[in-house]
């Protein structure tokens, strides 16, 4: 779990060089310098050490985290995709993604919780989308903070994008067409939503 870059032009020191071409927010920043995973040209290095041309820059993602917090659940785990980075589910309806006092052992995070320990990957469970417990469908957990903080970039960004497919009961008027309308709190609920009917909410 590494990123590197060989400098190709003018930078001032180390830490405009990660800013700049990897995006690493003040807060990995911080983590990479305690854990000394910073280096240029195969030696550990501070940020504000001098870089020059074709230096060879390297950080090193493979810091060990605490995930203590979240119960290790053995649970079968539907995988569509897994590499270094991420690891892609497929949730069944009625897991929720995070454990809380009705599911504090059997979410979706507490099987990821299980496999990881299961492959020696010692990172927090970072789920980067959110469905509901009822929901099916796709959900990704990083596995590190640096692919997370790309991936939520990408929502706000819209270029991460994702489609939904409901199930309607009932007759249609017409076979296509597109609802746009605002979103509002269900009454007498704090969680669920519905289709608002009044347009200025």
């Amino acid at each position: 779990m590494k990123l590197q870059y060989t400098v190709n032009r003018n930078y001032d020191n180390i830490r405009q060089v990660l800013k700049e071409e990897f995006n690493i927010s003040d807060r990995l920043l911080l983590k990479l310098k305690t854990n000394q995973k910073i280096y240029k040209n195969g030696n550990i290095v501070s940020v504000h050490e001098i870089v020059n041309l074709n230096d060879k820059i390297e950080v090193f993602l493979d810091f060990n985290e605490d995930n203590s917090n979240i119960v290790p659940t053995k649970m079968d785990l539907d995988i569509l995709y897994e590499d270094e980075w991420l690891l892609i589910l497929n949730k069944p309806y009625g897991t929720p993604i995070h454990p809380s006092r009705m599911h504090y052992e059997d979410s979706l995070s507490n099987g990821v919780s299980y496999y990881f320990d299961k492959i020696n990957l010692n990172k927090k469970i970072r789920p980067v989308n959110r469905l509901d417990k009822d929901t099916s469908g796709i959900v990704i957990f990083a596995k590190s903070e640096y692919i997370q903080e790309c991936l939520v970039r990408q929502m706000k960004d819209k270029v991460f994008k994702k489609e939904y497919i409901a199930i309607v009961d009932g007759l249609l008027q017409n076979k296509c067409g597109t609802i746009n309308a605002k979103i509002s709190r269900k009454p007498n609920s704090i969680i669920e939503r519905q289709v608002s009917k009044d347009n200025t909410r």
